[in-house]
């Protein structure tokens, strides 16, 4: 993305992530009990929506091999509804499936019923490609009982179908 693209109704605007968003992200993500350990590092992969100044909603992606691990999908209480959330998802499936991404994964305490809307499937931890497994969101940041999930880029007709 070269400049922000503006939402309707409220004005919000999608862009990638800068080294200067890193304490609205991590304040968004901690605000939603999501863990922050490796945003830094990935920072460069992650979309923000800004409004008024303020980082409103945030999404990154963690990119190994063929394989993605979506992660940090967060929308500030008074945004959620407001698609902000699956637009971001969106815009970051685009540009994995673009990048040669062929399956995105993503780990889950509390948006299993979520997911499945942006075509993401349950599957076993086990059936998770190793590289994805040794992310510091598998090894430190997501829990044992958290639920993993599964999306194919190859043939599936965009990113949300």
């Amino acid at each position: 993305m070269h400049k922000a693209e503006t939402l309707d109704p409220r004005c919000a605007s999608i862009r990638n992530a800068r080294s200067d968003d890193l304490a609205a992200v991590r304040t968004l993500l901690e605000r939603a009990g999501l863990p922050t350990a490796g945003v830094e590092a990935w920072l460069p992969h992650f979309l923000v929506a800004e409004h008024a100044g303020d980082v409103v909603a945030v999404a990154g992606l963690e990119l190994y091999e063929s394989s993605a691990l979506l992660r940090s999908v967060a929308v500030r209480p008074d945004w959620q509804g407001s698609g902000l959330g699956r637009q971001l998802v969106d815009r970051l499936l685009t540009k994995a499936q673009e990048g040669g991404t062929r399956d995105v994964y993503l780990l889950t305490t509390t948006a299993d019923h979520y997911f499945p809307r942006l075509g993401f499937a349950c599957i076993g931890r086990e059936d998770v490609p190793a590289c994805v497994q040794g992310s510091v969101e598998f090894t430190r940041a997501c829990p044992a009982s958290a639920v993993a999930m599964r999306k194919s880029l190859v043939d599936a007709g965009g990113p949300a179908g």
